[in-house]
């Protein structure tokens, strides 16, 4: 289908999202991010694709949301339409995919950005980005996670902070702080992503579904509910045809040739 607000492609089994809304800094329309939601759900169904990356310009991953869309909206009509979480729209689609997503971040990642990048499963920096829930600045609070996904990634303290001042996070304090898996030199980041992600996609697709159903359950749940969980995925991947054939190539000092199942 056609896009206005994102480009979307298709890299070897790679799905590659990238906002694309120049002149106003990435911010996220209401449009935009259905249009994210659509994209996730076509590459969801695409059996060709075993790995989502989102990801912005060098300059901005996503500077927060479109305020002057939002500016004249009251609580009746907001509370009506369960805005952002609109049903059907991207942010209900984001919480809901089982292929694993990356996002890309360069640059600033700010208010609902910020939430967009915390939604995907994990995030890689190039060494300009900033993090940063500001909505206070503007008499509101975060709404899409900002209070929920920042608390657990770096702890009450700094998520307090953060959304209680408006400061940003630079990359370095992000990856101390355990927001961002890595860091990277902004001229290598988008490369690193993609590289990244077509590594995710070559592994046994219902092997990398548990691993990420796995993990998110530590969010979840007590630690002993986790393990419970985490045995019995680890006991059910001896189901697939792949764990057979993983553990073979290994014996056989060969690479695996994995058929997702």
């Amino acid at each position: 289908m056609a896009y206005e607000n994102i480009l979307v492609e298709k890299k070897g089994a790679v799905g590659v999202i990238t906002l694309n809304r120049p002149k106003v800094y990435n911010a996220l329309s209401m449009a935009l991010i259905a249009e994210v939601g659509q994209a996730v759900n076509a590459f969801e169904q695409d059996a060709e694709v075993g790995c989502l990356l989102i990801q912005g310009s060098e300059k901005v991953f996503a500077a927060g949301a479109d305020i002057p869309e939002m500016a004249s909206k009251d609580f009746p009509e907001l509370f009506a339409m369960n805005f952002p979480y609109v049903q059907g729209d991207g942010w209900e689609v984001l919480e809901s995919r089982r292929k694993p997503m990356l996002a890309a971040v360069s640059g600033m990642a700010l208010g609902g950005g910020c939430e967009l990048a915390m939604a995907c499963d994990f995030i890689l920096a190039s060494d300009t980005a900033r993090f940063g829930q500001p909505e206070v600045k503007l008499a509101t609070m975060p709404g899409a996670g900002g209070t929920q996904r920042l608390t657990r990634a770096i702890g009450k303290a700094k998520a307090m902070e953060m959304c209680l001042t408006g400061r940003m996070m630079d990359a370095s304090e992000a990856e101390r702080s355990g927001l961002v898996s890595r860091i990277l030199p902004v001229e290598e980041l988008f490369t690193e992503a993609l590289a990244t992600a077509q590594t995710i996609a070559e592994q046994s697709r219902p092997v990398t579904a548990l691993i990420k159903d796995a993990v998110d359950q530590a969010y979840e749940t007590s630690l002993n509910a986790g393990m419970r969980f985490e045995r019995h995925a680890f006991q059910s991947s001896f189901a697939f045809e792949d764990r057979s054939e993983g553990m073979q190539a290994f014996v056989e000092k060969r690479a695996p040739t994995f058929k997702n199942r």
